[in-house]
């Protein structure tokens, strides 16, 4: 067991029903920084330019790698929340679909998506089409939890580091 672990709160039923949500807010209260630095641990950032933050618990995480290692910040919103011009791109969710953006970009660059949590691919392939659809190269992947069990995600090459796997 990771140590992280036995801060990491198993909420049943939420979103709904049938779902095991895993809350990250006591890990974050305890040991942001070592997350942090965890999450940021095995990225070569010789190669990146931006981290992109997923909507909304990948901001937290990835505005703090951004400035853990002086690199620029990217969100990634839900659909509505960011001002044109964006481009969207929609997906599936484990508990149904939604959609997200990304203000167009005018300047080529190599990034790392950073989230929470993998559950099942849906929302990291979402950003991974945006990314490429906006001329930025994904690099690497850094994600807190892999639900390795509710995925089936294949990394096509991008390197992918989760620090705690279930």
């Amino acid at each position: 067991m990771h140590p992280f672990e036995s801060h990491i709160r198993n909420v049943p039923d939420f979103p709904k029903e049938g779902i095991i949500f895993k809350d990250i807010t006591p890990l974050l209260q305890e040991r942001f920084n070592e997350v942090i630095e965890a999450m940021a641990r095995t990225i070569n950032w010789d190669e990146i330019d931006y981290v992109v933050g997923i909507e909304s618990r990948g901001f937290i995480l990835g505005a703090a790698m951004a400035t853990l290692k002086g690199k620029g910040f990217i969100p990634v919103r839900k659909k509505g929340k960011l001002p044109p011009p964006v481009i969207s791109e929609s997906y599936a969710l484990e508990y149904g679909t939604d959609t997200l953006e990304m203000i167009i970009n005018s300047k080529p660059g190599r990034v790392v998506l950073v989230d929470d949590v993998l559950a099942t691919g849906g929302t990291l392939n979402a950003v991974m089409n945006l990314c490429h659809k906006n001329k930025f190269e994904v690099k690497a992947l850094s994600l807190l939890i892999n639900l390795t069990f509710l995925n089936k995600f294949t990394e096509d090459g991008h390197p992918v580091h989760s620090v705690i796997n279930y």
